[in-house]
């Protein structure tokens, strides 16, 4: 499976508007299915953008994890990622240089854009 950047969005998003700042008990996403939100919950934990749990079976499709809440560094990642502009013009960039990014590159590059916007 390959690692899809409008849903980790999508996840860190949905995850930093819980209330309680706990995950929701189901993470679900809108057009993904449940092994997809489930590998992308294993890549956040796995990158250190959220705290959670594998949950990985021998029944499961593949890695996967339940979230308990974001790190520091997902927070940084939803800051960065929020609007919807730049994301959109950081992807565009991606798109643009090959098509690949890392989280951390991504993450530098929305930074980027931010001071920008700031004038930094």
């Amino acid at each position: 499976m390959h690692r899809d950047l409008e849903l980790i969005r999508k996840m860190v998003m949905t995850i930093e508007d819980a209330p309680s700042g706990w995950a929701p008990h189901s993470l679900e996403i809108e057009g993904y299915s449940r092994a997809q939100v489930g590998y992308h919950a294993w890549l956040l934990v796995d990158a250190g953008l959220a705290k959670g749990s594998d949950t990985t079976t021998n029944d499961s499709e593949g890695p996967e994890a339940v979230i308990s809440s974001l790190t520091w560094n997902g927070h940084e990642f939803a800051d960065a990622a929020r609007d919807d502009g730049r994301w959109t013009k950081a992807m565009g960039v991606v798109q643009e240089k090959g098509g690949a990014i890392t989280i951390a590159v991504l993450t530098q590059l929305l930074s980027s854009l931010m001071r920008s916007a700031f004038g930094l």
